[in-house]
This record gives structure tokens, C-alpha cells and sequence, in this order.
């Protein structure tokens, strides 16, 4: 892994349907380096898959993030069912597992559920993350292809055409919306512990002040750390960075705390990143059999 690598990695993390020339383009390298580098980047399993992010809000769900002691994932996991739905389970270092829980309703009763099941000293912390400001509905339409997008994010337009009955030109316009609108990202999911020298890591932040100048600021400040996109919830702030060794890493969060507006910051270092994808056949579902033509959400 070598700087290249890492923001060939970058792109593909904010949207992996880019193609390797727009990617070369931006990096200064050619596309068919870029390819070449993926392809390395993929048989050394740096990157594992292609998937989609959707925000669960748009479906009426609201998010909930819980950090506990223990990495057994398969039993977090069966306690986080009878919660709700899980979104994301990330196993970081220092054995401690952050994961993400959709859930539909009756927020703080759940909350109090969770709090029952990991008693003791194994419930580090648990809060609802608000749900961002999304400009727009989901029709029918959108559903459709988003349906077709979560069993391939790289699927061409023509092809989701053919496969949804709609025109290209109607399925070009639904995704760019999708995109504009941050309701869906296409990403990868990469194994963190394969990049070499550089360190990933996670900044969980609550922000105290106003919300969006203090994300301007954080992202002038820190955007040449960026992985990828942060997670964006009306007070809380998902900051994924990476750093050259490890001082660099404690300098750069520490550098967060202190910014203005930050209230909180919470250093992660993921062994693993799982993203869940249960909770959105589910919503999917749901929703192509709802009466109604444009979804409700919060």
C-alpha cells in the first residue's frame, strides 16, 4: 500500500461506481494504472466487495449506536436482534465492538431494552444518532432500483433498465437524485488490518455547536485525513481518517476534541467493518408493498 493506493481507495469508498479514468484523473495517475492497482488491491483482499450505504432514515427507521465490551460477534449480534435490526458491527481494538442498530419505532423504549440485555460493566455506551436532513422521498420507482443496486452497486444502467422496466433515461435520472440527495452510497468494504504502514481510523464526534459550521470546519481542517465520507446524523459526527503511524493518529483526534463546536470525540480503531444489509431486504420489502407512492420518513 503506498499513498495512490490510499486515495484510489478514497474514491472508491465515496462512490465505487467511478470509473478508473475519472479516479486517474483526479490522482494524476492514468486509468489503466488505476486498474491495475485495484485489481492488486482486490487479490490481496484490501478490498473485499462492493456494497451499498443507504440512509435508514428514508425508510422510516431511526439509528441507534451502541459500544460494548467483547467481540463475539455472532452473540452481539442475537442481543442486538432483540433490539432492532443491525446496520453496521465494527470489532475495534482494545476488545471492544461499536455497532449500529435501525430501529423502527418506540426509540427509547428500545433503548432501555439494550441497556437491560448488556448490563454491567459490558454496556460502555448507547444513543440515538438524530437523522440527517434528507431532501427527498423515495417513489416506487427508486425503490425498484435501489432493489437491484443492493445485489449490484456496479450494475450498468441499461441493465437495471432491463431488469426494472423502466426507461434508461428514467433510471439515470432516479440515480443521480439518489446520489445528489447522499440517500444512497456506493462504496467497498476493505479489510482494515491490509494497509500497511497507514492506520484507519474512526473519530465518533457530538457536536455541541452549530452543526454545520462545525462540519466545514472539521472538513477543511481535516478533510486531507478523509477515508471516506463521514457518517452525517443531526448531532453526531462518524469522522473515518487514516494517519501515517500512530502519533500522527493521536495528534489528528486530539486536534478533533478541541476543535470548535466538537462537544465529544471517541477514538476507534476498526479490525473489521461489517456492514449489515438484513434490515434493508426487510425495508425494501416493506416498502414495495406499501399503498403509498412516496415513503414517509422522519
Amino acid at each position: 500500500m503506498d499513498k495512490l493506493d490510499i486515495d484510489i481507495l478514497h474514491s472508491l469508498l465515496d462512490n465505487c461506481r467511478e470509473s478508473d479514468r475519472q479516479i486517474g484523473s483526479k490522482i494524476g495517475i492514468s486509468g489503466s494504472a488505476v486498474k491495475s492497482r485495484i485489481a492488486k488491491m482486490i487479490k490481496n483482499k484490501v478490498i473485499e466487495d462492493h456494497t451499498i450505504k443507504i440512509e435508514p432514515s428514508v425508510f422510516g427507521y431511526n439509528l441507534v449506536y451502541i459500544v460494548v465490551t467483547g467481540q463475539n460477534t455472532n452473540e452481539i449480534l442475537k442481543e442486538i436482534k432483540l433490539v432492532g435490526e443491525p446496520f453496521v458491527v465494527v470489532p475495534v481494538i482494545g476488545g471492544i465492538t461499536v455497532c449500529g442498530i435501525v430501529v423502527k419505532e418506540n426509540v427509547e423504549q428500545k433503548i432501555e431494552i439494550a441497556k437491560k440485555l448488556m448490563k454491567g460493566s459490558r454496556l460502555l455506551s448507547i444513543f440515538e444518532a438524530g437523522n440527517p436532513e434528507i431532501r427527498s422521498e423515495l417513489t416506487k420507482t427508486d425503490v425498484d432500483i435501489i432493489a437491484e443496486l443492493a445485489k449490484n452497486p456496479l450494475a450498468k444502467v441499461d441493465e437495471l433498465a432491463k431488469k426494472t422496466n423502466l426507461s434508461t433515461k428514467t433510471v439515470a435520472r432516479c440515480m443521480q437524485k439518489l446520489q445528489n440527495d447522499e440517500v444512497v452510497q456506493f462504496t467497498i468494504i476493505f479489510d482494515p488490518k491490509k494497509f500497511g504502514q497507514y492506520i484507519p481510523f474512526v473519530v465518533m464526534t457530538q457536536i455541541d455547536g452549530k452543526f454545520d459550521e462545525t462540519v466545514k470546519l472539521l472538513r477543511k481542517e481535516f478533510g486531507s485525513s478523509f477515508l471516506m465520507k463521514p457518517f452525517v446524523s443531526k448531532n453526531q459526527l462518524v469522522l473515518f481518517l487514516y494517519s501515517n503511524d500512530i502519533f500522527e493518529l493521536d495528534s489528528v483526534t486530539q486536534k478533533i476534541r478541541t476543535s470548535k463546536g466538537v462537544g465529544s470525540a471517541d477514538l476507534f480503531i476498526p479490525k473489521k467493518i461489517l456492514f449489515q444489509h438484513q434490515w434493508m431486504s426487510s425495508a425494501i420489502r416493506e416498502a414495495k408493498s406499501s399503498d403509498k407512492l412516496h415513503l414517509a420518513y422522519h
